[in-house]
């Protein structure tokens, strides 16, 4: 399939200005594209970095008006940008991926939804549309059970652990506390998995696609907090878990980046625990240890450029600093020669001001010459944060 192609020195549009629309704005900028960020956040990471910066409101009319005008693509880097915004854009120029994409993926209910339908494995689940049919909905699916809401909701936010009968109670005041009109959620199996894994897929406007190395995440709290790459584990995992990916990413007709979070359980099944369309925080290794990035890889795939080459150049262990963690970074009188005296370690810094519990402030990659000698550079690092 034949797809235009946009040219270096075009406007590249991002909605959303975060850590992920910085990287993406530095990418696009290093290819020679100049980059137009729209994010309501005027402190936003991404505004600093941008030729154009729209610090406005997602539903500002004239906003849409100037910025449709000005790029000549637009693509997002969270999943919860407004859909209505992405259809409206699409009117003028291609979206990507599409706002068909975004609204599938940014509901977990609908996302579950589609999976199952199209037979991807996924975690038993059902819808909620009212708090006091919990109990109800918890047996349905078995305990111990997870429920979100199913839209919004990042980071452990909007969660709530079901490990038992006698803790339905409590998680349905905290609904009833926290329910706006119309509101959904969707209760999930809490499956007994051994592992927990991802994996980035990038697709091209002509349908073609790679994937990255499987990495192995650890979470705290809800958060990541240490991804590995490559995980251990055997070839045929690694495989399995990109076939799955390729296969839902192209049932999706996606374009763009793509993440897969999945669970491995004990007699090593893998399960879709969610779908990302953007680039994915367990991906950012890519920026020190990868011949193309996934923020690259994003620009290349929404101009209908060719697809960089997926290498992994060296193991490493990515560790991200959440909150207080890049205090030894940020104050005036901080040290971070402790950090940056240990050999293999890469420092990135969001360039968020204000640091707030379970924020994410930056991260830092830990490179080695085996994932063994990466992980301990890691641990090296985490035991001086607690001191």
């Amino acid at each position: 399939m034949k797809v235009a192609v946009i040219e270096p020195g075009s406007i590249l549009g991002v909605l959303g200005g975060g850590q992920l629309g910085a990287m993406f704005t530095l990418a696009a900028c290093r290819l020679g594209y100049r980059v137009a960020v729209w994010d309501p956040d005027p402190e936003a990471p991404a505004h600093l970095v941008a030729t154009h910066s729209f610090p406005v409101p997602f539903n500002d009319p004239h906003i849409l008006e100037r910025f449709a005008r000005l790029v000549s693509v637009v693509t997002y880097e969270w999943e919860n940008i407004p859909a209505e915004l992405c259809r409206a854009l699409e009117q003028q120029m291609p979206v990507r991926p599409s706002s068909a994409v975004l609204s599938v993926i940014q509901d977990r209910l609908e996302q579950k939804g589609f999976l199952a339908s199209n037979g991807f494995p996924v975690p038993r689940f059902a819808g909620l549309t009212v708090p006091d049919q919990l109990a109800r909905t918890v047996r349905e699916v078995g305990y111990p059970a997870l429920c979100k809401t199913a839209t919004a909701g990042y980071d452990g936010k909007g969660q709530w652990r079901i490990p038992r009968e006698s803790d339905v109670p409590s998680v349905e005041r905290a609904l009833v506390e926290s329910a706006r009109p119309g509101m959904r959620w969707i209760v999930e199996s809490l499956v007994p998995f051994e592992r927990e894994l991802s994996i980035l897929v990038v697709r091209g406007a002509d349908g073609q696609s790679c994937s990255y190395p499987l990495v192995e995440n650890e979470h705290e709290e809800g958060i990541l907090r240490i991804t590995r790459v490559p995980a251990p584990g055997s070839s045929a995992m690694a495989e399995r878990a990109a076939a799955l990916a390729c296969q839902v990413v192209d049932r999706l007709e996606g374009v763009g980046v793509f993440c897969l979070e999945l669970f491995q359980l004990p007699g090593g099944e893998l399960l879709i625990n969610e779908v990302a369309p953007r680039p994915h925080n367990s991906g950012h290794y890519t920026l020190d240890v990868c011949s193309v990035s996934q923020f690259e890889q994003q620009v290349r795939a929404i101009c209908g450029m060719p697809l960089g080459e997926v290498r992994l150049l060296s193991p490493a262990v990515m560790v991200n600093l959440i909150g207080d963690d890049a205090a030894m970074f940020m104050k005036k009188d901080a040290d971070c020669r402790t950090l940056l005296d240990i050999p293999g370690a890469v420092l990135h810094l969001y360039g968020k001001r204000e640091m707030r519990p379970r924020r994410k402030m930056g991260h830092v990659t830990f490179l080695g010459e085996t994932l063994d000698q990466a992980l301990d550079r890691a641990k090296q690092f985490r035991r001086t944060m607690r001191d």
